[in-house]
């Protein structure tokens, strides 16, 4: 039995040396990340059954659950990490997932579809980056943990039937995958052809990545389906094998249960997409999805807003420290000559030096 007086971070700790219980459960984990304001935070406290009013993620957050598989059975703890700012932080994605632990993690990749001009290059920037993250993590352990690194591997591939019609054509995430679409009471209300667009793409990605789509939104009803994908990933709870496909509806393919016949081509006449130069099938949806919906820069995407600022962390001795800090720095900075490279160099070099607190 835990103490009361434990932390987060001691039980996280305690549960990670465990390794699991007596009947050999492991702790599992996921890493949710995704469009900035998109629903992230409502997601964890509504699959945790906690009423609390979401507030807005800082950087990398931390949070678990407990759940237990039946009555009088030991409950297994599942540990929810949320990654905040959109695609501003993506070198924290290397914190939480590491190779003592990437067997037994998640990712959740949140997409607002409310805003389908961020949605491509949101996507594309946090599982780029996840997926050359785990593919270090992967290639380190084949060199000193072969046997849990080919593990891994052949895990890649378990929604996946051999028989399946499109086994050779897809390229499966390191680890279990589920993107959610979220706002969808938003979406709803797009134009058919749009909500097509939207719906065959995310339909084709998910699918070519072996991993699950589903879509929530207001009221809470519509998290029931993402729940369950949750509760399988973190708890090891049944998985769904329902499916919604009717673009008119949310959709809830889980993975392996669709396929590209189904999906059908890239919504774009035949002499549009010959005009389109691409090297692969991810990269052609890509274009076509890119031309009905231009993709916003990536510095937009990027969340500009200083955290030291937010009356949310406001912390009175560290910020009275910070404000002498800012008010040496304009001092030196206007007794240097910045006409010269000398006086760049020096105003350059306290501005870091303050920045990273070193004075």
């Amino acid at each position: 039995m835990p103490r009361a007086s434990e932390t987060l971070w001691e039980l996280a700790q305690a549960a990670a040396e465990r390794g699991g219980d007596a009947e050999g459960a492991a702790d599992k984990a996921l890493l949710f990340l995704g469009s900035k304001a998109g629903g992230k935070t409502t997601i964890i406290l509504r699959c945790l059954d906690r009423e609390e009013i979401p507030k807005p993620t800082l950087a990398l957050e931390y949070t678990f659950g407990r759940r237990a598989k039946g009555h009088n059975t030991p409950k297994d703890i599942a540990h929810f990490w949320e990654l905040g700012g959109g695609t501003s932080l993506l070198e924290l994605i290397q914190i939480p997932i590491t190779s003592d632990n990437i067997k037994t993690f998640a990712i959740v990749l949140v997409l607002d579809l409310s805003k389908p001009n961020e949605l491509w290059p949101t996507m594309e920037s946090l599982l780029q980056v996840t997926r050359n993250h785990l593919n270090k993590l992967i290639t380190k352990l084949g060199k000193t943990n072969p046997k849990v690194a080919t593990e891994i591997q052949e895990k890649m591939w378990n929604n996946i039937q051999k028989d399946h019609p499109d086994y050779e054509l897809i390229d499966p995430f390191p680890i279990p995958l589920v993107i959610i679409g979220s706002k969808y009471d938003i979406f709803h209300e797009f134009d058919s052809e749009m909500r097509k667009i939207i719906c065959k793409t995310l339909r084709f990605v998910s699918h070519y990545y072996g991993a699950s789509l589903v879509f929530t939104g207001k009221p809470d009803t519509l998290l029931l389906k993402a729940r369950i994908l949750i509760n399988h990933l973190a708890f090891g709870f049944d998985r769904s094998k329902s499916v919604s496909v009717d673009q008119n509806k949310p959709l809830f393919i889980p993975a392996g249960l669709d396929s590209l016949s189904q999906i059908g081509p890239p919504p774009a006449s035949d002499s549009d997409i010959g005009k389109l130069y691409a090297h692969t099938p991810l990269d052609l949806w890509k274009k076509v999805y890119e031309k009905t919906f231009p993709p916003m820069r990536n510095s937009d995407l990027k969340d500009s807003k200083d955290p030291a600022l937010d009356p949310q962390y406001a912390e009175y001795e560290i910020d009275a420290m910070r404000t002498q800090k800012n008010q040496l720095l304009q001092i030196i900075c206007n007794d240097c000559d910045t006409s010269d490279s000398r006086g760049q160099f020096i105003s350059m070099f306290f501005k870091v030096m303050c920045k990273y607190n070193i004075i």
